[in-house]
């Protein structure tokens, strides 16, 4: 693999080594990394700043709207990303899970056109998995990947003209790698994924027909595209590899992303594979930026469909916003896993597709699974609607038209929160918070595979009713009793205390936290050498 320049920037690692580690964290990739963030760095953490000024101003009455300074942007009909690249043209059905080697398999022989690795929400960042999950990665392009189960039975992915396009999520701007030390600060956990992955597989994915390709997490503006867009063209010079090589695609998953569509897609136009519409994650930002208020206060989330009005909204704006602009939209998660019982498959599979015949008809040219088992009626709801084209972004959708307004419209879904909705999101959250410091990011909970963006929507719920006293703290304080004394009994190794305490912390504090898993993280699976000795 290629080099970079004389060993001046390598970050350093704090972790105890692992099996095969040093496969990934050679000089060469650790001094890489370590250049990433040494020329990026700074720019990161002022944009972190600019997060939390402007969560402030939104919160002090400041507008939401469409950015004046960039109307020329949006009004000139001309500028349109880059074609799509090799392996990324045809995206009907993608299917997401961690990279560990399990699920690496499993989704390599899917069925599914593209995979994605996810090393954000549906990993635990315990330093195996983060490493782990690389070598996987590797593993998987050098064709010597396995996995043999408990039983024995040994499985291996299927010819490589036959897997999915693998394209990988690193983790969002606001986590660092603890693990992984640059000019004594700790290395931004966004540059250690996509740093090690680049360095390793990006020339192999070109060898293999394909490139290295990526989703985006958790963008909340146009500099934040602007940032990897510079991270992209830098990345690409250091490894001698031409320049738009580089593709991503962006997951519109906070409302303030929401309102510069365009202007993300315009920053990272010679880079940019699309856009995509998330769910939870959507409505976990809009109760942190605007769950002070009233008017955004949200029933229980089972009731909170994609058919709601400012739902509706977004993922037409980003229909009608990739279109114009030749890149494509891909739709949301369903997360549902199949059931052996007979009746309940049949309602799952039935929910899955009623959900894939809206993004369908909607223009949407592909679509999120979280189960192999969904592949197939996803795939045979697009196939319905696109035939032999490949997606349809002929599809303009000239004819939506989206205010901020709309956007922002929450009121119009109404209704109190029940006392099983509260039950349910103090159970699924706690669930998941056992899982994940047990270093399991995706869990199946009650029917579905969840990740942390499921916890999070579930903790900022129950912080927006009590804020909001349309529940009491009694009443929470009381199911979180029951349901911390029935995780105990289902999981009798789980560590309640630590559990509880980060539920408190995150959901019945007086100032919203932004996400858990950064204090999650550096209390519980933060691991330096020293520690371990």
């Amino acid at each position: 693999m290629p080099t970079t320049v004389a060993l001046s920037h390598r970050a350093r690692v704090l972790a105890a080594p692992g099996d095969r580690h040093d496969e990934i964290l050679t000089p060469a990739a650790l001094e890489f990394v370590g250049l990433l963030a040494a020329e990026f760095g700074e720019r990161r953490r002022e944009l972190l700043k600019e997060r939390r000024r402007q969560a402030l101003r939104l919160a002090g009455g400041s507008p939401l709207r469409f950015p004046m300074v960039t109307a020329a942007v949006r009004a000139d009909p001309a500028w349109r990303v880059a074609p799509p690249a090799p392996g990324l043209t045809d995206r009907r059905v993608e299917i997401t899970g961690p990279p560990d080697r399990r699920m690496t398999v499993n989704a390599l022989n899917s069925g599914a056109r593209v995979w994605m690795a996810d090393f954000e929400d549906a990993t635990a960042p315990a330093w195996e998995n983060i490493v782990g999950g690389q070598l996987a990665l590797l593993d998987a392009i050098e064709d010597r990947l396995d996995f043999t189960t408990p039983e024995g039975r040994r499985y291996r992915p299927v010819a490589r003209d036959r897997r999915p396009t693998v394209m990988v999520r690193p983790r969002g701007w606001h986590l660092d790698e603890e693990h992984l030390e640059q000019d004594g600060a700790p290395v931004p956990a966004a540059l250690v994924d996509f740093g090690l992955y680049f360095f390793h597989c990006a020339r192999r994915q070109i060898d293999a027909g394909a490139g290295p390709y990526f989703y985006l997490p958790k963008l909340e503006n146009r500099y934040e595209a602007r940032l990897w867009n510079d991270i992209f063209l830098r990345a690409q010079e250091l490894l001698g590899i031409p320049r738009g090589t580089v593709r991503a695609t962006v997951l519109i998953e906070t409302i303030t992303a929401a309102f510069e569509m365009e202007e993300i897609l315009y920053e990272l136009r010679e880079h940019s594979a699309g856009l995509n519409a998330g769910r939870w994650d959507y409505l976990f930002s809009v109760i942190k930026t605007f769950g002070h208020r009233t008017d955004f206060l949200l029933p229980d989330r089972a009731k909170v469909t994609m058919t709601a009005p400012f739902l509706r909204a977004y993922t037409e704006l980003l229909v009608r916003t990739c279109h114009r602009r030749g890149a494509h939209a891909i739709g949301g998660m369903a997360a549902q896993v199949p059931s052996k019982d007979p009746a309940a498959h049949a309602a799952a599979l039935a929910k899955v597709r009623l959900d894939k015949e809206r993004e369908a008809e909607d223009g949407f040219d592909g679509s999120w699974v979280a189960h192999p088992g969904l592949v197939p009626v996803c795939r045979e709801v697009f196939d319905q609607v696109l035939g032999d084209r490949p997606h349809q972004l002929d599809r303009s959708r000239d004819d939506v038209e989206v205010t901020p307004a709309d956007l922002l419209s929450v009121r119009r879904v109404s209704g109190p929160p029940t006392p099983e909705g509260v039950r349910a999101n103090i159970a699924v959250a706690l669930r998941y918070f056992a899982a994940w410091l047990d270093g399991r990011g995706a869990v199946a909970l009650d029917g579905l595979m969840e990740d942390a963006a499921t916890a999070e929507i579930a903790r900022v719920q129950i912080w927006q009713w009590l804020r909001h006293r349309v529940v009491d703290r009694e009443t929470v304080l009381t199911v979180l009793d029951a349901e911390v004394a029935a995780l105990g009994a289902e999981y009798p190794w789980a560590p309640l205390d630590d559990i509880r305490s980060l539920f408190e912390r995150t959901a019945l504090c007086g100032e919203l936290p932004q996400f858990f898993t950064p204090d999650a993280y550096g209390r519980h699976l933060v691991r330096h050498a020293e520690e371990r000795s």
